[in-house]
């Protein structure tokens, strides 16, 4: 199996890029992660709803040409569906069994997601109703992955 996360926006916290490689470097015996960080698109201070509608279209296409082909997509969404732990695990384990060896998660920017990039989704899912940075995210993500991996395998994820 291969996951592929892909962003806008590069990491620019330490402690999150090193979170990031030690649930990277959990993931080996796994999977491969594939980490994808593409530019953010620049907002204009006050944008109008046109302009903003146009920027994200731009990110969201420019997301989307990053996706692998035949991989089935997730897009991080606030209106997405709230997964627990244990469910996202299954949702992976049913996607390995019914032959997908490639899962794609998406997170947008600071100025969220195109129409486009959601309406592409195979599955539409949100970590939480609180707002998170897109970058913290990311970590939380990659851990969940882990957390997936580790109760596929009936081993121990929490203590």
């Amino acid at each position: 199996m291969r996951i592929t996360i892909i962003s806008a926006g590069k990491l620019k916290e330490n402690y999150l890029r090193e979170g990031i490689s030690e649930f990277t470097k959990r993931l080996r015996p796994f999977t491969q992660l594939d980490i994808i960080e593409i530019a953010e698109e620049k907002m204009p201070d006050a944008p109008s709803a046109k302009e903003k509608e146009k920027i994200l279209d731009i990110e969201g296409k420019r997301l989307l040409k990053q996706v692998p082909s035949d991989s089935f997509l997730f897009v991080l969404d606030v209106y997405g569906k709230f997964f627990s732990s244990e469910e996202l695990a299954e949702k992976i384990s049913l996607l390995t069994v019914t032959g997908k060896s490639s899962l794609t998660f998406i997170i947008g920017g600071a100025f969220g997601l195109s129409d486009e990039l959601r309406k592409t989704a195979d599955s539409l899912i949100s970590f939480s109703k609180m707002t998170f940075t897109h970058q913290m995210v990311k970590l939380l993500l990659v851990e969940q992955i882990y957390r997936s991996f580790k109760i596929n395998r009936g081993e121990p994820y929490h203590w």
